[in-house]
């Protein structure tokens, strides 16, 4: 008797289970965005969203939480109900970088979470205020190691993409120049804009106007290839310097959020990003959207892994650390 009833409670846990995950959405969802609204990840969590809002049948209410280079938000979503309608878009920085340059990280970005979906990836650019006496990249590294000790540069965040984009660019130039962070990349920006500080290692995205406006310099875009979002901008490695940095974006729930949860807001993730429309508004920004498996959770999950062990190397060779 006892082993019909264990049978039958398993089978009634299970039909929740099921019945739970049909029903799924049933309320507005929250997309965790760890930067300032107006940057480049708040950018792509609205365009993506919009459309797996329509795919879900619910709204997604985009909850910008920033501070800590990303790690305030992500900490925030890591701690909500494991229930799936909470998700953090996150980056390089706040689920890779930030694991080994922060002395005490908020979270452990394996274990405190579960993988939903890989969107894209993009490169970063070297972006410098437009008074800056440089036109190439070989120029500005000659002003730079010039002038290194009255220089300064922007990041949109201590332990953001955009942060160790510039550990990694001032690495290879050889120099040491001051950081200054800022709760996200438009306010960055302005400041280059307004001439405050000297340069920023941002998402292309984020440059792309500001370089159309001729309110900023574009030096080098931060790969071994071109970017489709300017194509006349030369690479890094092709104006002699061994300096790439980029960043990516992925959809994360807390840890214990169902698998048929986690496998239907992948099923939206990637219906949303493959849209024409979303897919053509991301390409035009320069993201390189994920396909096949690196679009599953598990391929994600072992992702992460492999970028903590990658960017552990940069960031404990410039002997940084956030306390």
């Amino acid at each position: 008797m006892r082993r019909l009833t264990s049978i039958a409670a398993t089978l009634l846990l299970a039909s929740a289970g099921t019945v739970f995950a049909q029903a799924f959405p049933s309320r507005p969802l929250t997309m965790v965005v760890p930067f300032a609204a107006g940057g480049p990840t708040d950018v792509v969590a609205r365009i993506v969203t919009e459309k797996m809002s329509q795919l879900l049948g619910q709204q997604f209410v985009i909850e910008n939480v920033g501070g800590a280079g990303g790690m305030t938000g992500s900490a925030k979503a890591a701690k909500a109900a494991a229930d799936g309608y909470t998700m953090v878009m996150g980056t390089v920085g706040t689920h890779a970088q930030g694991q080994t340059l922060y002395a005490k990280p908020a979270y452990n970005a394996v274990d405190d979470f579960a993988p939903i979906a890989l969107i894209a990836e993009i490169p970063l650019a070297v972006v410098t205020r437009k008074d800056i006496p440089a036109n190439t990249l070989g120029e500005f590294i000659a002003h730079t190691k010039a002038n290194q000790k009255t220089m300064n540069y922007a990041s949109s965040g201590a332990g953001a993409a955009v942060h160790i984009g510039c550990v990694t660019l001032n690495l290879a130039m050889g120099v040491d120049v001051a950081h200054v962070p800022y709760r996200g990349s438009s306010a960055a920006l302005q400041d280059i804009i307004g001439g405050r500080v000297d340069y920023i290692c941002e998402v292309i995205s984020g440059a792309v106007s500001h370089a159309k406006s001729g309110t900023v310099k574009v030096l080098a875009v931060m790969d071994d290839k071109r970017s489709h979002a300017m194509p006349d901008l030369k690479t890094t490695v092709e104006q002699g310097l061994n300096a790439t940095a980029y960043t990516w974006n992925a959809i994360f729930a807390p840890k214990g959020t169902p698998d048929d949860v986690v496998q239907k807001l992948n099923k939206a993730a990637i219906e949303a990003y493959n849209d024409p429309v979303v897919k053509k508004k991301l390409e035009d920004l320069g993201y390189h959207m994920a396909a096949g498996e690196r679009a599953t959770p598990k391929f994600l999950g072992e992702f992460v892994k492999a970028e903590i062990q990658k960017w552990a190397v940069p960031i404990k060779a410039a002997g940084i650390k956030v306390e």
